[in-house]
Formats: C-alpha cells, structure tokens, sequence
C-alpha cells in the first residue's frame, strides 16, 4: 500500500511541475498584462523616433542626389509594417484591459494579445539592432544619379522633317530666353516618337553645356480625369525620392519641389497630355525666365517699391502669376495697387482675382479678371468718396466711375476728351446741376483715375484746321470686357453698341425698351428711318461719325422722348427734322463739322439744353427760340453772323459760362450784353474795331480765359481754356492806345 501511495505522489509531482510549467506563463500573461503592454508601447515609441531619424538622413541625402540602400528601404519599410500590426491590435488591447480577472473564459482574449505583443517585441528588437549595425552607411557609395535615362523607341533616322523638328527642339532648349515649350498636333503623327529622341540626344550630348541638365525626368501622363498622384510616383521614381503613399498629394509635392529647387537646371518632359497639368499641385517649381523676371520688373514698376516689402513681395509675386504674365493685366493690376502697403489690400486683391470668372468667352480670362477686380476696386474708393462728401452735406451726385468707365465703350477709337465731359455732364453723371466747370474739373479726375488704373489710355486726334485735340482710348481687350459689362449689367447700363462695324443702315436692328444707350458710331449709315424702335429709356444717342448720313426722317426723334445726348458730328446731314425741337429733355446737342449744315429748326423746346456746339459748321444765323434756351451753359458756333442780332438776346442766356463764337463777329451792342454776363468764365469771340474806344474792360477778370479778335483777320489761333489772348489784324488802326485797356488784362498779343 504504501508502494502504491508513494507511486501515485510521485506521479502527482511530476503531473503538478508539467502543469505548472505549461500553464504558469499564461497565467502570468494575464496577471501582468497592462504593465507589459505599457512597456511595449513605450519601445515602439522609440522605434518609431528611430526610424524617423533614419528616413530624415536618408531623404536629406537624396535631396543632395544620393541613393539609399535597398536594406536601408527594406528596413523603413518593415518598420512601417510592424507599426501598422501593432495599431490593428489597439482596439483589442482595449476592450482586454476591461475585463475583470473573474471572467475566467474571456481571460484567453488577454492570453492570445499577450502572444502577439511578444512576437512583436521579438521583431521590434530585431529591427533595433539592424538599424542600430547601419550607422551612418544610409546611402550607396560612388553612386552618381544618370542626368538622362535612356528611353527605348523608334529612331527618327533618315526621316527629314521629324529631324528637322528635333533640330528645333534642342535648339529651343538652347535658347535662355525659353523655358517651357509644347508640342501638338492630332493623335499618331509621332509626337511621342519625336520626343523620346530627344531625351536620347540630351543623353548623348550629356557634357554639353548648352544642352546639360541637372535632370531630365520623363513623366507619361495619365489619360483624363488627371491623377496627380500618378505623376508624383514617376517623378519620385526617377529622383529616388521615397514618399509615403500614404502621405498627401500636398506633402509629397513638397518632397518633389524642395529636391528639384537643389538642380541648377531640369528638364521634365510630360508625354501624352491630354489636358492642362497643374505643376504647382505635382510640385515642380516654376522656372524663373527672363520673360517672368520682366513680368515682375513690370509690376514694380507700376506697383511701384511697395511691392518689394518684405511682407508683400510673396503676394505681389502670386497677383503676378495669377495675371497669366500677360502685360496689360500685369500693368492693370500694378496700377491699381500702387502706394498700397497694408497686406490685407494685397490678400484681398489675390483672393478676388483667384475666385473671378470670366463672362465673356471672348476675352481673355486672366485679363478679363484683372479688369474687373481693377474696375470694382475704383468703385469702392469712389463709392468712399461720396460717402465722404454726403458727410459734409453735399447732396450732389459726385460720379460714378464705373458709370464713366463704361461710357468710353460706346467709343470705337480715340474719345475727345472735351466731348465725352459734355456727356458725362449731361446724363447726370458728374452732378448735373454743378457749373461747367466743376464738372469739367470732376471729369478730369475721373479720367485721371481710369488712366492711372491704365484702363484709359492718353491719345490725340488732329481735326479741321490741324487743330489737334487730347483724347483718350481704351485698349481694345478692355473694351471688349466693358462692352460685356455695359449690355448685361442691368438697366442702370444697358447699352446697344453697334460702333465700327460698317452699318449702313439701322432700321432692322431691335432695341429692348431697357436699353439706356445706342452707339452707332464710325458707320456708313447713309438714312436715319420714321418707324424706328420705340425706345423710352434711352439717353444717350451717338451718331458721330457716319459720313454718308444726309437726310433724317421727320419722325425719328419721336422715338427718343428721354434723351439728353445727342451727337452728329462728322455727318453730311443738310439740316435737322423739326421733330428734335420735342426732345425737352436733351441737355447736350454737338455737331461738329457738320460741313454742309446751313441752318437749324427751331428750338424753343429744348429748354433743359445746356451745351450747342456747333464748331465747324457753316451755320449763318441762330436759329429761331434760342433765346427760350436760358440753361444754356457752353455755345459754340463759328461763322454766325451776329451782327444783326436782336437787342437783347445774350441777356436771356444768363447761365452761359462757355462761348464760343470764333470768326463770328459781333456789333458793339452784343458785346455789351456779353460783358454784362456773370457766369461767364471763357469767350472766344471776334469784335469790330469799331467798338475800342472809351470802353470799361474791368468785367474781363472774371474770365478764366479768353481768346478776343479784332478786326478782319482770318491767322487761325489754337484756342485752349488757360490762353488770355487778342489777335489784332491791322494793328495800326490802334495807334492812339485804343486796346490798352483791354490789354492789361491779356497774356499774349498777336498782331497782324
């Protein structure tokens, strides 16, 4: 009995140490489970720092143009798999640490990670220790990256044309002044074939200095939609930049962008493009060309040295490029943004011209969004303006300058400057109840700003007599964006404008009953029609310019009962419809050198007129009621013979500032009444010489300036608003003193 007890005890030691052996470490596992995943957790922390350390040298040296070692990959990338293994074991380890020690059939969840957390301690420990063995041994020794690859194709050997083309590839690629070139033509004609000999010729001309790049990276594009991320590969490839696929397009652009920055000169090559390809997003840095550093140089220059701040040059440098380097934008925008030196302004201005679409197909969309922003920005400080003046309890509209802006379209040409005032006035733009010459002087600023924001452009026009006039344009691309603007931008500046384009006649063209303009200007409209378009609303009607036009109908002005200007100037027209004398709201009447336009209807009508200008016509005589015409604030007529004209008649023109009566001469008892005139400001006028003798002349200091002839002479005289002159002819008909009194107060004499 006691042989068998000791048997069994024996057998139940040995059973007691094999159980305790297999199942202790289990229980162990379970016991010291958190501590144990702490520590793991803090050593893959170090791995991790290790390996970023390894990846910084290792992308550093390929920044320089060195290759890592394939062990040294293979070792970044093992590391970046255990990573991944031991993040898909977080969401167990956390529900594990929940259970309680008492759920004993759940306590092999614990067991299972506890055994997973040692096979990656084992391999964490291993990667230390390979990693620790490579040192500073990253990269491979007496590696030199091939400047050129080659790529297998089809040789262009023999074939003249395509070696022809080839010759002026490289000799493009010569050439400092370019730095980006395409190729294009329809598909299969061998564009692809053409290039890769290229790549194979810089191959062979690798010590060339003309033709030595850095790098020539070759990059097949993928068909559309683009996937940038595609061509980031191939690039990172063939500089043996390591990326992260996981990392963001942004980020791995940033890679591509600083290695590239370190050549002196790449070339990338981007075969099978099918749409734009965006080099910012991919991360190729823009090259620097003459072209670009004349772009910049022309910003400054119209910028002026603000832009060289150091808190603005970035965003000048972005405005630049988002202008597309076409000059006028770059000139538009330059402009706008002279003296301007807080950064907000700047911000402000590369936001709006980065959000701006275009409208008009036609025009250019970098163009078409520099002027628009231009234009809104002249708005808002006009708007400022106004405000200010409505501060100081000024109720006059100042001017609107988009308003003025847009008018210039109705214009094909150069715009005399003195006229398109006159209109401005006229519709109520520059304050309608303002003197001649506060909105003369309104009017220049408005075009000073418009030129300084080079959206107007100085010019001259020579006219009749050499007399030669300042004038201003706009560039035909801003024309274009303002003609869009100006007829689809609401009623307040609906316009038709049907300039320049050989119209020869009117009467099949539709106008809506919103339309607030029509220009007609620089045609060969030979008749104006009775039964033209009703059009209620328009104000402004320009017909200058159309040498063929001869008769208009009685009725054609019937259809304008709103309308306050009205030019036709440059005409053959014989004479004016009676009809116009029903336009009661027309406030500007020119024409111009209307050569053959003896005499005018009645006018008694118009009494809200306030400019005639009839220069260069060969009217004889005034026309009937134009005494009733007591707005009138600038006359300008030639050649009239106001000799007989009645007792009386200046007297009943009080409001004239303006008058012009240029070889028109006049007795003594009109210049009386001319002198008796308070408001006016500039006379040009010829005078009798009967008339000097015993005169008062104290009256001529109100004019700001004057040009006065005496006696028959026919010296023409340029005429501007600043001269104080008299022309005599015969001069010795004065030898007693006669013009000493008038004298005094004149800045020039001509005598002839």
């Amino acid at each position: 009995m006691e042989i068998v007890v000791n048997a069994v005890g024996g057998i139940i030691v040995e059973v007691g140490k094999f159980v305790s052996k297999c199942i202790y470490p289990k229980i162990e596992n379970i016991v010291r489970f958190s501590s144990k995943i702490e520590n793991l957790r803090k050593e893959m922390e170090k791995l991790t720092k290790f390996r970023d350390d390894i990846k910084e040298k290792v992308e550093g040296a390929e920044g320089e143009g060195y290759k890592p070692k394939p062990d040294v990959i293979k070792w970044i990338e093992d590391v970046h798999e255990l990573e991944k293994e031991w993040e898909s074991m977080q969401e167990s380890i956390a529900a594990a640490k929940t259970l309680s020690y008492k759920c004993c059939p759940k306590c092999s969840l614990r067991s299972e990670i506890s055994t997973q957390s040692h096979n990656i301690r084992d391999q964490l420990c291993s990667l230390i220790e390979v990693g620790q063995n490579f040192g500073s041994n990253l990269v491979v020794e007496n590696y030199q990256m091939k400047k050129v690859e080659f790529i297998p194709g089809t040789s262009i050997e023999g074939q003249s044309a395509a070696t022809r083309n080839l010759n002026k590839l490289l000799r493009l690629l010569e050439d400092d002044e370019v730095s980006i070139i395409g190729v294009w033509r329809t598909g299969g004609v061998g564009k692809t074939t053409l290039v890769k000999n290229l790549n194979n010729e810089l191959l062979k001309n690798v010590s060339s200095s003309k033709l030595s790049f850095g790098v020539v990276v070759w990059v097949t594009v993928p068909k559309p939609p683009i996937d940038i991320r595609k061509i980031q590969a191939q690039i990172a490839s063939r500089l043996n930049l390591q990326v992260d696929n996981e990392a963001s397009v942004e980020s791995i652009a940033g890679k591509i962008y600083q290695r590239l920055k370190k050549e002196t000169s790449f070339l990338l090559i981007l075969d099978d493009v099918w749409e734009a390809v965006n080099l910012d997003d991919v991360g190729v840095p823009q090259p620097e060309y003459p072209a670009i550093r004349k772009i910049w140089q022309l910003l400054v220059k119209n910028a002026g040295d603000v832009a060289n701040l150091e808190y603005i040059k970035q965003l000048a440098k972005e405005i630049a490029r988002e202008c597309g380097g076409l000059p006028l934008a770059i000139t538009v925008i330059g402009s706008s943004m002279r003296g301007k030196t807080r950064v907000e302004l700047w911000e402000d201005a590369l936001k709006s011209l980065r959000m701006s679409e275009p409208h008009n197909k036609d025009v250019e969309k970098k163009v078409y969004m520099v002027i628009k922003w231009s234009l809104d920005s002249l708005e808002s400080q006009d708007i400022e303006l106004a405000s200010e003046q409505r501060s100081k309890n000024v109720n006059k509209k100042r001017g609107d300058i988009q308003s003025c802006f847009l008018y210039c379209s109705l214009y094909p040409a150069a715009i005399p400057i003195d006229d398109l005032i006159l209109c401005w006035w006229a519709e109520g733009i520059l304050g309608e109840h303002d003197t001649y010459e506060q909105a003369y002087n309104r009017g220049i600023t408005l075009i000073e700003s418009l030129k300084d924001a080079c959206l107007l452009e100085a010019d001259t026009m020579e006219i009749f007599t050499a007399k030669v006039v300042d004038c201003v344009k706009m560039h035909d691309v801003v024309r274009d964006v303002a003609i869009w603007i100006a007829s689809t931008f609401g009623d307040e500046h609906t316009s038709v404008i049907q300039a320049g384009i050989r119209l020869t006649e009117i009467s099949h063209i539709k106008i809506s009953a919103s339309v607030k303009r029509i220009s007609f200007v620089s045609n060969e409209i030979e008749y104006l029609p009775d039964c033209f378009t009703k059009c209620p609303k328009i104000t402004s009607l320009l017909l200058q310019d159309n040498e063929p036009l001869k008769k208009i109908s009685q009725e054609f002005f019937l259809a304008f009962p709103a309308l306050r200007v009205l030019n036709l100037s440059l005409t053959s027209i014989t004479e004016l419809p009676s009809s116009i004398n029903s336009l009661c709201q027309l406030r500007t009447l020119i024409l111009q050198s209307c050569f053959a336009l003896k005499e005018l209807p009645p006018v008694a009508n118009l009494h809200n007129l306030q400019v005639l200008d009839c220069d260069n016509t060969v009217l004889r005589c005034l026309p009937q009621g134009m005494d009733n015409l007591t707005n009138l604030r600038l006359l300008n007529m030639l050649l009239v013979d106001l000799k007989s004209t009645n007792k009386g008649f200046f007297l009943k023109l009080p409001s004239i500032e303006m008058l012009d009566l240029s070889y028109s001469a006049v007795g003594a008892t009109s210049f009386e009444e001319i002198s008796s005139l308070q408001n006016l400001t500039y006379l040009s006028i010829k005078v009798d010489s009967s008339y000097f003798s015993n005169r008062d002349y104290t009256w001529m200091t109100r004019l700001k300036g004057f040009l006065i002839e005496v006696g028959e002479t026919l010296i023409y005289v340029p005429y501007n608003k600043s001269m104080r002159a008299i022309n005599v002819y015969k001069c010795e008909i004065f030898s007693n003193g006669e013009l000493s009194g008038m004298l005094q107060f004149a800045s020039d004499l001509y005598l002839n």
